[in-house]
């Protein structure tokens, strides 16, 4: 197994390319127009480095070109949770090609953020039938607004959406593997899943978890601190301690991680909310440097600590 340690992968292009979520403000698209961050997205990932990661059951991760992606290889077809960006596709085939020459036949999203679904498109003409939530079908139907970055995303083209979604729970089984996705609740969107590989005891939570760093809570599209630490509440009750565990950001990692991110996450929301309730501002909040502790860790990836603490404080 290639093991990626989480300074290598703050040194990789894997972080550069996830940044790009996170570039400077004013970037409101025109009608029908992509977003500049998106763009830049997009610009980054097509010279972005993939690295590919045996997991065990038979499973690969693929992580460096925004969201890491999830792969199960098979005679009955490859399927895979998430489609990174759509220029990293040369990088993306490339690597899927050295696994194996089984065909595409299956995509999952876990939620509908660009990074983790720009590439649905090309992966649906390649053979690939998409499933997601009910919500982020939705979502990558219509026009939606990523508030604190100002960003407006026009609808994806009918070839990227879903085609076929669920609401709470669904399970298919492909390759001799069970597939089981379920519905969070509104955590870092409102769109999120887990899928469970179980005979392999593999999970992808998608950005419900960032291994290792401060997450993004998009509350434009229904995300909320209480919700991400819900989140890993029943992540955690469904994990062994043996269990592999794929963030949507961040090296590969298992519960003992996962615990910490959790704690971190109420550690902040616990500690915001008693200043917030004191009459502190934002401003005041992030000068008292409640997270002081973590920051030096936890800020040191694409979400800087004032910016996750203004999510704390918007949600307590």
């Amino acid at each position: 197994m290639t093991m990626i340690s989480r300074r290598g992968f703050l040194g990789s292009s894997a972080i550069v390319a996830g940044a790009a979520i996170f570039a400077p403000r004013s970037v409101f698209a025109q009608e029908g127009q992509q977003p500049e961050l998106m763009l830049f997205a997009r610009k980054i990932a097509s010279t972005a480095k993939i690295t590919t990661q045996k997991l065990r059951g038979g499973m690969y991760a693929l992580l460096g070109t925004a969201g890491n992606i999830a792969v199960l290889p098979g005679p009955q077809g490859k399927l895979l949770v998430d489609s990174g960006m759509a220029t990293a596709q040369p990088q993306i085939v490339e690597a899927l090609t050295a696994i194996s020459a089984d065909k595409l036949s299956h995509l999952i999203n876990t939620h509908w953020h660009y990074d983790h679904t720009d590439g649905n498109s090309w992966m649906h003409e390649a053979g690939a039938i998409i499933i997601a939530q009910e919500k982020c079908k939705a979502r990558l139907s219509s026009t939606q607004t990523i508030k604190a970055f100002n960003a407006t995303f026009p609808p994806v083209s009918k070839g990227a959406l879903p085609t076929k979604t669920f609401g709470e729970k669904y399970q298919i089984k492909l390759n001799g593997m069970t597939i089981s996705m379920a519905h969070y609740e509104s955590a870092h969107t409102d769109t999120d899943i887990s899928i469970h590989f179980v005979e392999a005891d593999v999970l992808h939570v998608g950005d419900t978890w960032l291994n290792g760093f401060y997450p993004f809570i998009d509350y434009s599209s229904g995300g909320n601190i209480n919700g991400m630490i819900k989140a890993a509440d029943r992540t955690l009750a469904m994990a062994g301690a043996d269990t592999i565990i794929i963030p949507g950001h961040g090296p590969v990692g298992n519960k003992k991680q996962l615990q910490e991110f959790r704690d971190v996450l109420a550690f902040a929301r616990d500690t915001v909310a008693v200043l917030k309730q004191q009459g502190k501002t934002l401003d005041e909040v992030v000068a008292a440097k409640p997270t002081e502790k973590y920051d030096a860790t936890w800020g040191a990836g694409f979400m800087k600590t004032d910016m996750f603490l203004g999510f704390v404080y918007q949600g307590v």
